[in-house]
């Protein structure tokens, strides 16, 4: 007989729910969006609390019905507990918890990151490929950019990491210096398929894996100043170039680091993951780096890219098949 879990995502501005069974097949993934933040250029964590608490049972319902399941078929519920927006999480924690006592079920406690990390075992349909442990994983998204050797589900070695800003934040700060739309990412890229990567940035220059981004950002800010100077209306008239100009030197940025990695880790298995895996270039580019090395390459479908419950759900899989319950009595935490 098939189990199923449920599977709830809260950490920032995206109320998720979705159901897979123990064959990591995945049911149905229901997000809830919040459009309230764009006007402010950014996610107001009071604000994006709030609507989980109106968007939470209405996706749960949705996204057990699209399972054609009930909640009596569920066997345990995984919810992200952290790291993300401390009021967001509760009221997820919450709700899982809550859930999971009154039908009598045990509950998964899942890490964000280790979700994104492992959102490459979430299938869509039975011969569906996942990777073999160990891979090495990019994880890229608005607040972490990080190099992980994963040797299994529980066992995640970060080898390289930003050391102040990431690859996320630095587009994000691109996109709001052009006045484009929050979120910005992908309204940069859009753009920068339209145009040339005419523009030189500086790029930090740091031993090992590690990566550094603020410099990057402050580069970017100080030459458009320069530019605007001699022409003001030189935004306006170079949109596209300058979109492309920033997402490439990101993308060399990540690339650059990550070659050295798998080069001196020798593993044959790649994966990339979190919210700016859906950039183009950066798929694209990644893609081409393993077939330069002869490895199997994991990119996500798009919808488990940004914060969804899918991946949320795979974790929860994981350490519901080795017996790994959270107690009732935990919180969530922010970092």
């Amino acid at each position: 007989m098939k189990q199923y879990i449920l599977a709830i995502e809260s950490s920032c501005d995206d109320t998720s729910a979705a159901v897979m069974d123990t064959d990591f097949m995945c049911l149905s993934n229901v997000t809830a969006s919040q459009q309230v933040h764009q006007q402010y250029g950014g996610v107001v964590p009071e604000l994006a609390s709030r609507a989980h608490q109106q968007n939470i049972i209405p996706v749960v319902d949705v996204a057990l019905q699209k399972a054609g399941i009930t909640k009596k078929d569920l066997a345990a519920v995984a919810f992200t507990r952290g790291p993300g927006l401390l009021g967001s999480l509760l009221v997820g924690v919450s709700f899982a918890k809550t859930f999971a006592m009154a039908l009598d079920i045990p509950v998964i406690d899942v890490n964000h990151l280790h979700a994104h990390v492992l959102a490459h075992f979430v299938k869509d349909e039975d011969n569906a490929e996942c990777p073999q442990f160990p891979y090495l994983c990019l994880l890229v998204s608005g607040g972490n950019t990080q190099i992980i050797k994963v040797n299994d589900y529980n066992d995640m070695e970060i080898i390289g990491k930003t050391i102040d800003d990431a690859a996320g934040e630095t587009i994000d700060k691109a996109a709001k210096i052009l006045s484009l739309p929050y979120p910005g990412g992908p309204h940069i890229d859009r753009l920068a398929k339209q145009g040339k990567p005419s523009l030189q940035f500086a790029r930090s220059h740091i031993q090992g894996y590690d990566y550094s981004f603020s410099g990057l950002k402050t580069s970017i800010l100080y030459t458009l100043r320069d530019k605007l100077k001699d022409d003001p209306q030189y935004l306006e008239h170079n949109l596209n170039d300058i979109a492309c100009s920033v997402q490439k030197t990101v993308v060399d940025s990540l690339l650059d680091k990550f070659d050295k990695a798998l080069r001196d880790t020798g593993i044959k298995t790649v994966a990339l993951a979190g919210g700016v895996s859906a950039n183009s270039l950066l798929r694209e580019r990644f893609n081409a780096l393993g077939q330069k090395y002869g490895c199997r390459v994991f990119i996500p479908r798009f919808s488990y890219t940004t914060d969804n419950a899918a991946m949320v759900a795979a974790c929860g899989v994981f350490k519901f098949k080795h017996g790994e319950f959270a107690p009732l009595n935990l919180t969530a935490y922010a970092r």
